[in-house]
């Protein structure tokens, strides 16, 4: 079957990165519209005389040295001499971070961007934004599938190799110059639309995951009390539907419509400028949850994220309402095992743990020995089994014993260790909400007023925690611990 494409543009190279930016969303919007429109014409009964495809843009440079440099973030770099390439799709949603990337990489290392086009189809659901409609009815009617006339997902192009680590290139290149290929990065925005009833481009890059609606509760009506009061860093607050309610000193409207039916993991977004608010996402309950949200959240490159929500105590000396800091996990969630070896350790972040701790004593107002009455630090065992309990417990209580954890639950060492895989800053704090081994269980009335009184602080050290990740420098929060051997340049 002949193949119809639009006219192969020839590579170009750059030294600014806002005009190599431009034109990798010159080539990008050019081949998307070149598939919608035979799609269209294909809708209205105009069948194309071929097979229609158009490919990604391609990001390549050249490393032809092993010199040291001296900036101190943590990427930027082309570890070793030779070829670097990646594909990219929805330039728009990534302006301010590729044209980042493109400036570090020819900081440290001089010579050019070369922007052109890749040999990796764009499949036809990827040419489209997620929350465009087709004519449904009338595709559905055609006597030609679809995947005839268009190319479709390819798994091939979709897998974590590159952030896993187990990617093996050929000596000289071209080695990855990104952790996630284009077809991967199109996969989660339409995922990430699916699941959290919002779209890609608000998510911030500061995200909070917990396993309770209650947190959401508290979290949105903090942030309408922040639109109403006219907050001077938060501009928005998004909810499921995109839902929009902007700042009273912005005009104070509402626009948009909640979804019919409520989204998995609903997301919620407390906006700022650059992207440097807050998004909160209700995760549910489980690991397996917890893995493909951070799994699709990872390709926006988020600065950190951590977790807020409720664990078991498994010490007699803790208290209900008291919080836990993670500082190690003990990871019995099985659902990472294949991507990420039980072998390798998930370290405490430095900056993630400071920024806690000094969340909990500023809203409470505690310091030293006081702080430590309230907050414990220590290991966080977390299980895919929430009816742990029912079995036998002498052999679940040495276990736990033998790894010092403090807390159990099911998200935490998930999302930590996800983080750690995808170089995403991570951190955990939890609130003891009830202490099985010590047969020390909430009553109906104590529950409500348990989540009346903790909940509402738990958020506040959440949200308190983010703002002081926000105000530290790049080079301080991406830290050189996650990054691996042989690293690939773009964060």
């Amino acid at each position: 079957m002949t193949t119809i494409s639009p006219p192969r543009l020839e590579t170009q190279s750059f030294t600014d990165p806002e005009q190599a930016w431009s034109h990798l969303a010159h080539i990008y919007h050019r081949n998307t519209s070149f598939i919608r429109a035979h799609l269209d014409a294909l809708a209205s009964g105009k069948a194309p005389e071929g097979r229609v495809r158009a490919c990604y843009p391609q990001v390549e440079v050249r490393s032809t040295s092993y010199s040291k440099h001296e900036s101190t973030l943590p990427y930027g770099f082309l570890h070793t001499p030779g070829i670097y390439r990646t594909t990219v799709t929805a330039p728009d949603l990534f302006r301010s971070y590729l044209q980042e990337q493109f400036a570090a990489i020819l900081k440290n290392h001089g010579g050019t961007i070369d922007i052109g086009e890749s040999d990796t189809p764009i499949p036809l659901h990827f040419s489209m934004p997620p929350d465009e409609r087709v004519d449904g009815e009338a595709l559905n009617a055609l006597s030609v599938p679809l995947r005839d006339v268009f190319d479709a997902p390819d798994l091939a192009h979709t897998d974590d190799e590159i952030a896993n680590g187990s990617f093996v290139p050929r000596k000289g290149g071209p080695y990855p110059l990104s952790a996630f290929t284009a077809p991967r990065v199109d996969y989660s925005l339409f995922r990430l639309s699916h699941y959290t009833g919002t779209a890609a481009q608000h998510f911030q890059n500061f995200v909070i995951f917990t396993n309770y609606a209650f947190y959401i509760d508290e979290f949105c009506r903090v942030a309408k009390e922040y639109m109403r009061e006219g907050h001077p860093h938060y501009e928005s607050f998004i909810e499921p539907g995109n839902v929009v309610t902007d700042n009273m000193l912005r005009g104070g409207t509402t626009a948009g419509s909640a979804p019919v039916r409520a989204p998995q993991m609903p997301a919620y977004h407390l906006t700022a400028g650059g992207k440097r608010g807050i998004t909160m996402v209700n995760i549910g309950v489980g690991p397996s949850n917890a893995k493909t949200i951070t799994d699709h959240i990872a390709v926006l490159r988020p600065h950190a994220w951590i977790m807020l929500g409720h664990c078991a105590g498994l010490r007699n000396s803790q208290e209900l309402g008291d919080f836990v800091l993670a500082h190690a996990y003990v990871r019995e969630d099985h659902v990472l095992d294949a991507d990420l070896p039980l072998s390798v350790p998930i370290p405490a972040l430095a900056e993630v743990q400071v920024a806690l701790q000094q969340a909990v004593g500023e809203v409470t107002q505690t310091d030293g020995v006081e702080t430590k009455k309230i907050m414990r630090t220590g290991t966080v065992a977390t299980f895919d089994n929430r009816n742990w309990e029912l079995r036998d417990q002498a052999e679940i209580t040495r276990r736990l014993s033998q790894s010092r954890a403090v807390a159990l639950d099911m998200e935490s060492a998930t999302i930590a260790a996800n983080g750690f895989r995808f170089r995403v800053p991570y951190g955990t704090l939890l609130c003891v909400s009830d202490k099985p081994l010590h047969g020390e269980l909430k009553l109906p009335g104590m529950a409500s007023d348990f989540y009346r009184t903790q909940v509402n602080r738990h958020l506040q050290i959440g949200l308190r925690a983010m703002e002081i990740l926000r105000d530290q420098p790049p080079e301080r929060l991406h830290s050189r611990k996650l990054r691996s051997f042989a690293e690939t340049a773009f964060q």
